[in-house]
């Protein structure tokens, strides 16, 4: 077998000659934290980003930041939080990089409020297959100039070309948070209870649910200077859609449970699904039959299943495909299992249309 080659440019031109001068198949990697999402096909080039790590522009009073795709999350994080702002996206693993977090669109409990990395990237710097550099956008809030390449690569999985840099909008940072907590072991008490909460005139930081062994939480986050007063009022909520109630000011260790709970450990299986609302106390009872636990953004319908088992997780595939949209994240290496699951054949012929124009030799794996 074949060994792959790594290079660790250092800047940006470094790394677009090198996929220039690439002859084989490239794989672009950032802190390696989602290797297991990755196809099973060994690249001939190992590209990291490692070396790109300058955080280029914080402009603290427009909230905008320009930073290098190597640039760890944690650090950039720390930075903000100097100057009371953050990164709005909070995804579970803390030593991924900005370019690794916006190549697979991963997130965390923050997008119930914030939205996803397409919400928060102002533009990108990228080099193409052949190694040219375009870029889309900038570090305005509204830029409408030429196409959003940024988007476009946002969730590309590397496939498209490499980032090389990214400007990103930021937040403020909230001083204080509590968070109302409603328990249930009935998946219809959960549905309301979530429901209540997306309908109710509350800012929340986070709207999520979480099923595991048999119990099931809906949780409800504030932040600001004086968060309480709406956590107590989100009880009330909860309450009254049948759900036993409690508030939590010192609630950081329930949301990194939220956000640890979206892998699957190892030799297991984490399936993100895309439903409905509605659609939640059926995926509850799927879960609890098949002895998965559940996570998600209670209000947008996005979830995170996980099992220890990945060979008893393709039955929860296969039903979860039934109905919904089911993508396989976290598997271990040689499961006879698409990853994707059928596509609509308009949406396939789109993404392999896109796929030529940008990678005509399918050098990008």
């Amino acid at each position: 077998m074949v060994s792959t080659a790594v290079r660790s440019p250092v800047n940006a031109a470094e790394l677009a000659a090198a996929l220039a001068e690439a002859s084989g198949t490239v794989r672009v990697r950032g802190a390696g934290t989602k290797l297991r999402w990755a196809p099973e096909v060994q690249p001939g080039l190992e590209l990291s980003t490692a070396g790109l790590d300058r955080l280029l522009e914080h402009n603290a009073g427009d909230l905008t930041a320009v930073l290098e795709a190597g640039v760890p999350l944690a650090s950039a994080q720390a930075t903000f939080a100097e100057a009371g702002q953050m990164l709005a996206l909070d995804p579970p693993d803390p030593g991924s990089t900005i370019g690794g977090l916006i190549a697979t669109g991963d997130s965390g409990p923050l997008r119930s409020r914030y939205g996803g990395a397409r919400d928060l990237v102002l533009g990108m710097r990228v080099a193409l297959a052949d190694g040219t550099i375009a870029k889309s956008g900038g570090t305005v809030i509204k830029n409408v100039a030429g196409y959003d390449l940024a988007k476009l690569f946002t969730g590309s999985y590397g496939t498209l070309g490499a980032i090389l840099e990214v400007s990103l909008r930021l937040h403020p940072l909230p001083p204080d948070t509590a968070t109302a907590i409603g328990r249930s072991s009935h998946p219809d008490a959960l549905g309301r209870g979530v429901s209540a909460m997306a309908h109710a005139r509350l800012e929340q930081l986070g709207l999520d649910v979480r099923w595991d062994a048999g119990e099931g939480m809906v949780l409800a986050r504030f932040g600001g200077a004086a968060p309480r007063p709406q956590a107590e009022a989100a009880e009330g909520v909860l309450g009254e859609a049948g759900l036993e109630t409690e508030l939590r000011e010192d609630d950081e260790p329930l949301w990194r449970a939220q956000r640890e709970a979206q892998r699957a450990p190892e030799g297991g299986l984490s399936v993100r699904v895309s439903a409905v609302q509605t659609d939640l106390p059926e995926l509850l009872r799927l879960a609890a039959r098949h002895d998965a636990t559940l996570v998600g953004r209670g209000a947008l319908g996005v979830s995170w299943l996980c099992v220890d088992d990945a060979d008893r997780g393709s039955g929860l595939v296969e039903q979860l495909r039934a109905r919904h949209v089911a993508v396989v994240l976290d598997r271990p290496p040689g499961l006879e299992l698409d990853p994707r699951g059928p596509l609509d054949p308009g949406a396939a012929a789109l993404m392999a249309r896109v796929k030529d124009r940008f990678d005509p030799d399918g050098k990008l794996v």
